[in-house]
């Protein structure tokens, strides 16, 4: 008489488990979709130049969603290209992600600082392009970079570069 409730109630709760299934999930995320180049324009900002060698500037990167709610679960992944030498960025020491959901319209920003270099210096990067990727999608967009070679922390290959995380942007 005592397994007709146990297995009731295991199968109540197997039921239970299956129904806690997030469907329809893309990325891992609790069914979030990945905001992904295509569905959100991607426009770099007027910089804050660094004026001269060992100065510091940052260049502001906005994301528009053009589409269907999205959501942005990470840092961005931020590359500078140098022709032939491509590097990534590194996140900004201390800096924390944060979980932003874009509905069509929203908008968000993060900002590349950056060290400037030395043109000619073999340890820094005579960057022509920046790519930029989003959290949880595969495809980049590039711009070109106009804002002087990047000081190199050791060598090109660890430029003194950063990207922040997102913020809400707008209302």
């Amino acid at each position: 008489m005592r397994a007709t409730p146990l297995t009731v109630t295991v199968l109540a709760a197997a039921l239970a488990l299956t129904a806690c299934d997030g469907g329809g999930d893309t990325n891992g995320k609790g069914g979030d979709t990945a905001c992904a180049i295509g569905g959100v324009s991607v426009q770099i900002g007027t910089a804050s130049v660094a004026p001269a060698a060992g100065d510091t500037g940052e260049v502001p990167v906005s994301i528009t969603n053009q589409s269907a709610p999205c959501t942005l679960d990470d840092f961005a992944g931020v590359a500078l290209d140098a022709g032939g030498t491509k590097v990534s960025v590194p996140v900004l020491k201390g800096a924390t992600a944060q979980k932003l959901k874009l509905a069509k319209g929203d908008s968000a920003s993060f900002t590349i600082s950056y060290v400037r270099g030395t043109a000619g210096d073999a340890t820094g990067l005579a960057a022509k392009t920046v790519e930029v990727g989003l959290p949880g999608a595969k495809d980049v967009e590039s711009f070109p970079w106009t804002y002087g070679p990047v000081a190199g922390k050791g060598g090109p290959e660890h430029p003194d570069a950063s990207v922040s995380a997102f913020q809400q942007s707008g209302d």
